[in-house]
């Protein structure tokens, strides 16, 4: 629709991947289902695997957002797992987040282990010496990370990681692409699982990658058409029905995030407060260089795994899932699930309940 400076947030949101109206078509057009197409020329689509219409309208709008060209795939693990394969050959260096999402390391341990990756795993705070990226071919980062919400600075490790040859790669599902834009800072992939805050509802799951590189996002398109790692048209459709409300979601998330924070700041049952939007945490001058608006993840720790659960079930408002970005808010024990954090550290996904409604309830759960 535009090249992201002529129209704002919301409306890039609403229109994108829509095209030009025409007389008598629908507003809206529903999900494209084939398998096969009518073959001849020209024709954009001759089998299922290898194109759809609604893939496309969907890849349109969140390169848009992103900056590049998107290419959807049906998971968050999917994106990553397909660029790792698609960029990696036996032998290659590779850093990955030491504090990421933990299945990102697990599938680089266990699913690529035959090509005799030599691995580091670094937090995202780092140190970053510049000799760590020698012979490296791919820099994965995360930022603000899953779950730790620490910060790296991603236009000064897209210098170092391409003065040595390699390319940098962003997990943005945390900022999503209103948040934070990493191909304009450098990197060569923008990576998200768009199962969270970009569809927003918890009933899709998706990904995607982006890229400003035409060869590298063919690539990747070949990747998927070969692996038939491809989503399907209906979640697709839902996708980007979800996607035109992403501005107003992303808004109300934050400031329910906000007043959270101010709510939970020197609670005495709450201690490891996070939220990059905080003026005084750790991360907030960096995020505020590089990210474009705060988003609805905040973390704290309880007692332990008892307290949790207790904090649980006694709210009216909060439940216990392993997503976030959703409409609901939601609480995740990240301890449970292999992380390296306290039994009771929590990720605080902040849904779009009314903000009074949510701050007196976790309050109440709480005391």
């Amino acid at each position: 629709m535009d090249d992201g400076t002529r129209y704002g947030d919301g409306t890039r949101c609403v229109h994108g991947g829509h095209g030009d109206p025409e007389p008598g078509a629908p507003l809206a057009p529903g999900p494209v289902f084939a398998a096969p197409y009518h073959l001849g020329e020209p024709a954009a689509d001759f089998y299922g695997r290898a194109g759809n219409p609604t893939w496309r309208a969907l890849e349109s709008a969140i390169g848009e957002l992103d900056g590049g060209e998107c290419v959807l795939l049906p998971s968050g693990m999917a994106a990553i797992s397909t660029v790792l394969r698609a960029v990696l050959r036996a032998g290659d260096g590779l850093l990955v987040p030491s504090d990421g999402y933990y299945a990102t390391r697990q599938f680089v341990h266990e699913e690529l282990a035959e090509l005799s990756l030599h691995v580091q795993e670094i937090p995202t705070t780092g140190p970053w010496p510049p000799e760590l990226f020698d012979g490296v071919r791919l820099v994965l980062l995360e930022t603000p990370s899953n779950p730790g919400l620490d910060v790296c600075d991603i236009a000064a490790l897209a210098r170092l990681a391409h003065r040595a040859g390699a390319l940098l790669a962003v997990d943005n599902t945390t900022a999503t692409p209103l948040g934070q834009r990493p191909l304009e800072l450098g990197a060569d992939l923008a990576i998200a699982s768009d199962t969270k805050a970009l569809t927003g509802h918890s009933d899709v799951l998706l990904g995607h990658v982006s890229t400003a590189d035409a060869e590298l996002a063919a690539r990747l398109r070949r990747a998927r058409t070969l692996s038939g790692s491809i989503p399907g048209p209906f979640e697709t459709w839902l996708a980007h029905r979800s996607l035109g409300t992403l501005d107003l979601r992303l808004a109300r998330q934050a400031s329910n995030a906000a007043a959270l924070v101010a709510a939970l700041r020197g609670h005495p049952a709450v201690t490891g407060l996070r939220w990059p939007g905080l003026p005084d945490d750790p991360a907030h001058e960096l995020a505020s260089a590089q990210m474009r608006r705060w988003g609805g993840v905040f973390r704290f720790e309880l007692a332990d795994a008892d307290a949790v659960a207790e904090f649980v079930r006694r709210s009216e408002l909060v439940v216990a899932a392993t997503s976030f970005g959703g409409l609901h808010s939601t609480v995740d024990r990240r301890a449970q699930w292999g992380d390296p954090v306290a039994p009771g550290f929590v990720r605080f996904s902040a849904g779009c309940e009314d903000p009074d409604d949510l701050v007196a309830d976790v309050l109440a759960a709480l005391s």
